[in-house]
């Protein structure tokens, strides 16, 4: 349709000019106005059909849809392409013709042609005038016969014969010369001949010419078709006769004066319609230019849409493959040309894309349930595992290395020396040393604590040898150094206990005697003198027996005699206990009215409570001996039920806890001048006989700003029966 549209434009325009240029003046319009309203027909619907076209493309640049944008300009090129040549050319011809027709009616062609016509009028003119004459000459010459035959006869007649010649006599004497002469009656009979006048060559005379002459008028016959000019008039001496002359003319002379007076008032007319002309022009120019306008118009749209169709196509299946979605396909165009080729290329490479994303998605569906599994195993082990790159940057870390380091967030991308400082020197030994692995047990403190982790570095080889990265894992010892040490302790104090406890009661008893034996022989000073030294061997062996008892104790701590009791009943008889002793220490408690029930020893649990208690007391004296600044001296106890477990929290505002409070567990540590540091490694033992734990803490800060300790108990709750 579009090509069959295209073609018929140009065909219309032919056939439009056909019927203009070869009509002739007089013939039917019909087939003018058959064309005409083709023409018509034509432009409205490719117009129709341009608007609708138009429409679209605005509607689908709107839309944003896939090749709009270049549809729309494709068009608007090839529109411009077809208009502004179009439109030049219109603007080129209007003036070439308004020149053209300038020199058509100028004055020098004006001149001309009004010379032109005046002198082949004048020609005429001068036939005309002579042959006037010359009939008025003859016409006289016969009637001064006539007269002077009536004044010679006595008043007869001239017969035809005479009349005749008297005819020719008097053709010969005019001066140019008559074709022929004719004398002729009221009906036209000729009745006299002059010389050379053939009845053949007479043209007879019609009744309005003889009554014309009968009427006194010179009758002029202008005969263009045998060249001749015939005069008729009337013999004023003769009854019913007229004379009939003729005198030919040059024929080209009188052809070229019609044409020359046809072509003046054709060049008058032209110049009169001169306006009209160029308006009919103009409008027969738009509408030839219209009409190829709107067919060059359509073949562009048509040319603009097939080009923009398959690129259109391609972009919006280019977005859909952005977008993720492999599986589309474009219409293979037919042809070898590049847009076909470009389709069939397309369609090629999502396939193959298609092809490799489903590998690469199986691959990385494999991978991913590899990597789950790995960070699944690794996210459930207690130790901490770190990756790292050749380089010695962080490209993996578990969760039970953020907790056991205190990090926060991801650390990717970072070295591992200013993540974790202390690694440095085990790490710099095993870049030194080349070895496969390294291992140190590293104290790092974090959060306040000082922490003891066993860290192995190991280096992981490349298909190549070369080292391609390092795992780091560590483990938190530090329970268990604690754990070994109080083994070694223990066996120390069973060890002590056994060898000092027995010598102690001979030397106290010894002792004694020696005073009460040398004191009476000796005198007054020296008595004095013996029984203070006496007294100093009797209190340090004591002191002695005391150390060795606690040492007993922490060596061999009882079972404990579990039974079902009330916990809060017990901590409030304690903190009772120990509130007169702790004064002028403010000692305050937060325990629930009601019962909280447990398994638990109560002396030893007594024992415990008491023995914290004692402790927060003494850190705040403590404080109180090393700093001068007012504070406030309190003691909290609070005791609350979380879910299976009843937790016990006795913090105090004291000195705090040391960076190292993990050996506070240990014998003989302490942060006091005067403790002897067994009575924390009692009460964890005492609770973790129970079955439960014992962490110490910093406490919340007071109004100063200052923590002091707290310590948190944990001990298993069983529902009241």
């Amino acid at each position: 349709m579009t090509v069959t549209l295209v073609v018929l434009g140009p065909t219309l325009v032919v056939l439009t000019f056909l019927a203009i240029t070869l009509r002739g003046a007089s013939e039917d319009l019909g087939w003018l106005r058959v064309v005409l309203l083709a023409d018509l027909v034509y432009i409205l619907a490719i117009a129709a059909l341009v608007v609708r076209r138009l429409t679209r493309m605005v509607a689908a640049r709107r839309a944003r849809s896939a090749g709009s944008q270049l549809h729309l300009r494709l068009t608007g090129v090839f529109t411009g392409i077809a208009l502004i040549p179009t439109v030049l050319t219109a603007v080129f011809a209007t003036i070439t013709i308004n020149v053209g027709l300038e020199g058509w009616f100028s004055d020098r062609v004006r001149s001309a042609l009004g010379n032109s016509v005046e002198a082949a009028q004048a020609y005429a003119q001068e036939h005309r005038d002579g042959l006037t004459q010359d009939a008025r000459a003859l016409a006289g010459y016969l009637d001064l016969a006539k007269r002077a035959s009536l004044g010679t006869s006595g008043g007869g007649t001239l017969a035809d014969g005479e009349l005749r010649q008297i005819l020719a006599q008097g053709q010969e004497q005019i001066q140019r010369g008559l074709e022929e002469a004719f004398v002729i009656d009221g009906t036209g009979a000729i009745r006299a001949r002059g010389e050379g006048s053939y009845l053949f060559d007479f043209e007879e005379v019609t009744d309005t010419q003889i009554g014309q002459a009968r009427d006194g008028a010179i009758v002029l016959i202008e005969d263009k078709e045998i060249n001749e000019f015939r005069i008729l008039l009337q013999l004023s001496a003769y009854q019913d006769r007229f004379l009939y002359v003729t005198r030919t003319v040059d024929g080209d002379l009188l052809q070229l004066l019609d044409q020359t007076q046809a072509t003046a008032q054709l060049y008058q007319q032209l110049e009169r319609d001169r306006g009209r002309l160029l308006f009919e022009f103009g409008l027969l120019y738009v509408g030839f230019a219209l009409i190829l306008i709107l067919a060059a118009t359509w073949a562009g749209l048509w040319f603009a849409e097939r080009l923009s169709r398959p690129v259109g196509r391609l972009a919006g299946a280019a977005q859909r493959v952005g977008q993720g979605d492999l599986s589309v396909r474009v219409k293979e165009e037919a042809g070898d040309d590049e847009i076909a080729m470009l389709g069939r290329i397309f369609n090629q490479m999502t396939r193959q894309l298609k092809g490799q994303r489903d590998a690469l998605v199986e691959t990385n569906t494999q991978t991913e349930r590899r990597r789950r599994l790995f960070d699944s195993v690794l996210g459930s082990v207690t130790a901490g595992v770190i990756g790292l790159d050749p380089e010695g940057r962080i490209d993996f870390m578990n969760r039970s290395a953020q907790r056991l380091l205190a990090l926060e967030g991801e650390r990717y991308g970072l070295l591992l020396n200013d993540v974790v400082p202390e690694y440095a020197g085990l790490w710099a030994r095993l870049q030194a040393s080349g070895a496969e692995t390294e291992q140190e047990e590293i104290r790092v403190a974090r959060g306040g604590k000082l922490e003891s982790l066993l860290v192995r570095i190991a280096t992981r080889p490349g298909l190549d040898g070369a080292p391609e990265g390092y795992v780091v894992a560590f483990d938190d010892v530090t329970e268990l150094v604690s754990a070994q040490r109080m083994a070694a302790w223990g066996d120390v104090a069973r060890r002590i206990a056994h060898e000092i406890k027995n010598p102690l009661t001979p030397i106290q008893l010894s002792a004694e005697r020696v005073n009460r034996r040398f004191g009476r022989e000796l005198s007054e000073e020296s008595a004095a003198k013996l029984a203070e030294l006496t007294g100093v061997i009797v209190r340090q062996t004591n002191d002695l027996r005391r150390i060795v008892d606690e040492f007993s104790k922490f060596a061999r701590m009882p079972e404990p005699e579990r039974q079902r009791g009330d916990l809060a009943h017990l901590l409030r008889e304690t903190v009772t206990l120990q509130r007169p002793a702790l004064e002028p220490v403010e000692l305050l408690d937060d325990i629930p009215a009601g019962k909280v029930m447990g398994e638990f020893d109560p002396t030893m649990m007594r024992q415990a409570f008491t023995n914290l208690i004692k402790n927060a007391g003494e850190a705040i004296e403590t404080r109180e001996e090393r700093d001068e600044t007012p504070f406030a001296k309190q003691v909290s106890v609070v005791l609350s039920a979380n879910g299976s477990h009843l937790e016990v929290r006795i913090s105090d505002t004291g000195i705090g806890l040391p960076q190292d409070r993990a050996r506070l567990f240990e014998p003989y540590v302490t942060t006091r001048d005067k403790g002897t540091g067994l009575g924390l490694p009692i009460v964890k033992k005492i609770i973790e006989e129970h079955g439960g734990t014992l962490d110490l803490r910093d406490a919340e800060p007071g109004a100063d700003g200052h923590r002091g300790a707290e310590a948190v108990i944990r001990l298993p709750r069983i529902e009241e029966s």
